[in-house]
């Protein structure tokens, strides 16, 4: 009875730090079959030479087959032999560029939905421009001249991405996606040599990956800065050789900033938890690929109707 009163005061301090549960927003950019998820979603590539518009040559424009945003001209376009359709130049704003996981490529996303492209390659001698967007046919649709491009799909355009690691990532998330403000989580490996590596390989200890959590979250409605702080006050980060039980590598306490921004509001924190008298075995990491964990991971204490058992909500700041 006094585990069960302890536990129900924690949960209630949790609940009031974090707010209600929120509704998470449902998501209404264009259906996509399973192989197009897997290039868009999952960055995939498509086989090259088998995209229907490698070798179209009609004028119009490219859009993105998951919001409708115009990416490209078909005056930027040309032959580079490659197998993909490749372009010189984008729609000014339309791309952005991303380090790519393996260090060495550069990808491109749709800059208002964040559906994986392709890759962007420079100096090649190809055309004057040096440049060369090397884009997946099957993250388009084609829209020949004369035809009314449909309405842009701006539905979370305004969401940003921030990455956590804080041990069994089925804890991190099952406090994250209660506050409100973060529209959607979703578990998965950062910072490993191995790509779409399974749960098993990064049990091994060997594959330098860490059990991390995706938090998308509406900067109107919650600060970077809330989360850092939440993400202290929700797991032991003195605890250096992993989080309670759960011993290894994998389980470490990390946060993967994505700016120079998000690093020193991590940095701020942790003085702060320093003067605070606090030992912190958080490290700070640039953020890397993010490989989704399976299916049956995902938002699995929700799923299961159970709570952490390494992860409780403790105010701090």
């Amino acid at each position: 009875m006094k585990y069960l009163f302890g536990f129900i005061l924690l949960t209630l301090m949790c609940c009031n730090a974090c707010g209600q549960i929120k509704e998470k927003e449902t998501m209404k950019y264009n259906e996509l079959t399973p192989t197009e998820k897997q290039v868009i979603i999952d960055k995939g590539t498509e086989y090259p030479y088998s995209g229907e518009l490698y070798k179209n040559t009609a004028n119009g424009t490219y859009v993105c087959k998951q919001c409708n945003a115009p990416l490209y001209r078909s005056s930027d376009k040309f032959d580079s032999g490659c197998g993909w359709p490749s372009f010189d130049d984008a729609i000014e704003g339309a791309v952005i560029s991303i380090p790519d996981a393996d260090g060495i490529r550069t990808e491109i996303v749709c800059a208002n939905c964040g559906g994986h492209l392709g890759h962007v390659f420079l100096n090649e001698g190809f055309t004057a421009k040096q440049t060369r967007h090397c884009v997946n046919s099957i993250s388009m649709n084609f829209v020949p001249d004369g035809t009314p491009l449909k309405p842009t799909i701006k539905m979370n355009q305004k969401l940003k991405k921030a990455y956590f690691a804080s041990g069994c990532f089925w804890g991190t998330e099952y406090y994250f996606m209660k506050l409100n403000g973060v529209t959607n989580t979703a578990v998965g490996y950062m910072g490993g040599h191995i790509e779409n590596p399974t749960y098993e390989q990064v049990c091994t200890k060997k594959s330098g990956h860490l059990e991390t959590v995706e938090v998308t979250y509406d900067p109107q409605k919650i600060s970077y800065e809330d989360l850092v702080k939440f993400f202290f006050e929700t797991h032991n980060f003195s605890q250096e050789d992993g989080q309670g039980p759960d011993i290894g590598p994998q389980y470490k306490s990390v946060i993967f900033y994505t700016d120079e921004t998000e690093k020193k509001l991590a940095e701020k924190y942790i003085h702060i938890l320093k003067e605070k008298g606090y030992q912190v075995a958080t490290t700070l990491r640039p953020a890397e690929h993010f490989w989704k964990a399976e299916d049956y991971h995902q938002q699995y204490y929700q799923h299961k109707g159970t709570t952490p058992y390494c992860h409780i909500y403790k105010p701090i700041f």
